[in-house]
């Protein structure tokens, strides 16, 4: 995988042609990218079923899912909304109870709603990420940014919309890695039912597995928000979902807090 991130950066250096050597560059870049994916391909895969802004409504079916389907899940939680009623606060401590779920910081605010506005302060929006780890007691140092894809661990830096870059950069000066998705599972805003079939969401995650196209290849994170698992419906979805990754022998559900798996 190290070498795959080289080879992505361009940081390794292929001879030209002369006496010795009779590959083109370009191609002897292709032949090592295939060589590298061959590899790959025999190793598990390793997904990350992600939730948003918990706890709400949807949080308790999700926290009976994955008990249900022995399945990791991630939770990245709104600090204010486990204190908007004494049902979330429940659901909030059913989380932190499951050992099935790991539970992360998505600020205390979701920045209102307001996100260019929110992240156009980068030492309030600390504030609001700090409060959230005080107030739900977190355990981990992971973040998810709400309203952007951002990823900031290790030597990674992804940056979807720069209004956020220095919020970003700040949290990541303090300690917290944060983490983005590979895919969406994305909600109806009125509704707030799933928008695509369990088959379009089964297919992506198996498309990008398999063309490696994943921020860390064999690594797929998939994000999902708990309001999308507040009726039948969409609990069936969700379980449907589950079963249907689980049928490979080589899919293995993982917590955020060990993304990414290396070989």
């Amino acid at each position: 995988m190290d070498k795959l991130d080289s080879l992505n950066r361009n940081l390794i250096v292929f001879p030209a042609v002369d006496s010795s050597n009779k590959i083109e560059p370009k191609q002897a870049k292709r032949n090592l990218r295939d060589s590298i994916y061959r590899e790959l391909n025999k190793k598990d895969k390793h997904i990350y079923l992600t939730f948003d802004d918990g706890p709400l409504i949807g949080s308790r079916a999700i926290d009976s899912i994955a008990t249900a389907k022995d399945t990791k899940v991630s939770a990245f939680l709104v600090g204010k909304h486990a204190n908007m009623s004494k049902r979330l606060k429940n659901d909030f401590e059913r989380y932190a109870k499951n050992p099935l779920v790991e539970c992360y910081n998505h600020s205390y605010t979701h920045a209102g709603n307001k996100f260019h506005a929110f992240y156009s302060n980068p030492d309030l929006a600390l504030a609001d990420f700090d409060k959230c780890e005080e107030a739900l007691s977190l355990k981990h140092k992971i973040v998810r940014m709400p309203g952007r894809n951002i990823w900031l661990f290790d030597d990674v830096r992804r940056v979807d919309l720069t209004s956020g870059s220095q919020t970003a950069d700040l949290l990541g000066t303090k300690g917290y890695s944060i983490y983005g998705w590979d895919v969406e599972w994305k909600i109806h805003g009125l509704s707030g039912n799933p928008v695509q079939s369990v088959n379009e969401i089964y297919t992506r995650i198996r498309t990008m597995l398999g063309n490696k196209s994943t921020l860390k290849p064999n690594n797929v994170v998939l994000l999902m928000h708990d309001d999308m698992f507040q009726n039948k419906k969409g609990q069936q979805l969700l379980v449907a979902l589950i079963d249907s990754l689980k049928k490979h022998k080589d899919y293995h559900f993982e917590f955020i807090s060990t993304y990414p798996h290396k070989y």
